[in-house]
């Protein structure tokens, strides 16, 4: 059933390999005790850089590993959305303004889902919002119908079809955005070389966006943007009634009633900061 699955996806054009198995006690197929990612790495030696398109090479794997759990790469034939808990699925329905993402859905053994994209061209994003990574260009992921260390497996809700869907650009933004440079000041799993910085070059960027958004995207500009800003005022970078302050006059230059606007940055402002206190201790207020 691997196997056939394997071969499927190499015919596909998506780069395929092996990966360790988790037994049903949840250990790894490796053989170390201490194992932190079981039945989640790869077992060829030099890794996703040995991911093949060719079946037979991919005929060759499963018949020595049979059992082997199946790993895509990301960044040639598509993009994955990783939600990976509650908050991670909340914040994504948050930014894509209630929706679900459309196109090829995975739910996996851990509890969470993929949602497959057309490539982007970027490299993974580790937190683009807390609860969700995204796996690009130098990735992977796990596939049907892998299992997981629980000992639930890796399952299609909708199958791919072609082609497939672009990246919402809500989502899209969050993942062009600048990657801080790494320091010693967390900001969920990221950190920040120059803090003070960062918040000030950050709030500048979204207000300017929100004064000269063009009609028709105002309100949902000015929602992303207290939604971004208020991860910063969670992570206690920013101060929430500057932000409030700047977003407001943002929203009034760009032509947005006072009503809505208060309501929208109410909104955006207590989502991102819910979603970056949970995520932060420190810092809190064709079908196949």
């Amino acid at each position: 059933m691997k196997l056939d699955a394997a071969i499927a996806y190499a015919r596909h054009g998506i780069p395929v390999l092996p990966v360790h198995t988790p037994d049903l006690g949840g250990s790894c197929s490796c053989g170390r005790p201490d194992c932190d990612r079981p039945g989640k790495h790869p077992r060829l030696r030099h890794g996703l850089r040995e991911a093949s398109a060719d079946p037979h090479t991919v005929h060759k794997w499963w018949s020595r590993w049979p059992d082997a759990n199946i790993g895509l790469r990301t960044g040639v034939a598509m993009d994955v959305a990783d939600v990976d808990s509650l908050e991670g699925w909340h914040g994504l329905r948050h930014v894509l303004d209630g929706a679900m993402p459309q196109g090829p859905q995975v739910r996996t053994g851990g509890g969470g889902w993929h949602f497959w994209f057309s490539p982007l061209g970027y490299g993974n994003r580790v937190h683009v919002i807390p609860g969700v990574d995204w796996r690009g260009d130098g990735g992977y992921v796990l596939a049907p119908p892998s299992r997981h260390a629980s000992g639930t497996t890796y399952y299609w809700v909708v199958r791919p079809g072609i082609p497939l869907p672009s990246a919402p650009a809500a989502l899209e933004e969050l993942i062009a955005g600048p990657e801080p440079p790494q320091s010693t000041t967390a900001l969920g799993s990221a950190t920040i070389a120059h803090p003070d910085r960062y918040a000030a070059v950050a709030l500048e960027t979204e207000t300017e966006r929100v004064a000269h958004a063009p009609a028709g995207s105002r309100n949902d500009t000015l929602n992303r943007a207290a939604f971004a800003l208020g991860r910063l005022i969670g992570a206690g970078l920013l101060e929430e009634g500057l932000v409030t302050r700047e977003l407001t006059a943002a929203a009034a230059w760009s032509g947005l009633g006072r009503t809505e606007t208060v309501r929208t940055i109410r909104s955006g402002l207590s989502a991102g900061r819910l979603f970056r206190c949970r995520g932060v201790t420190a810092g809190c207020g064709r079908r196949w």
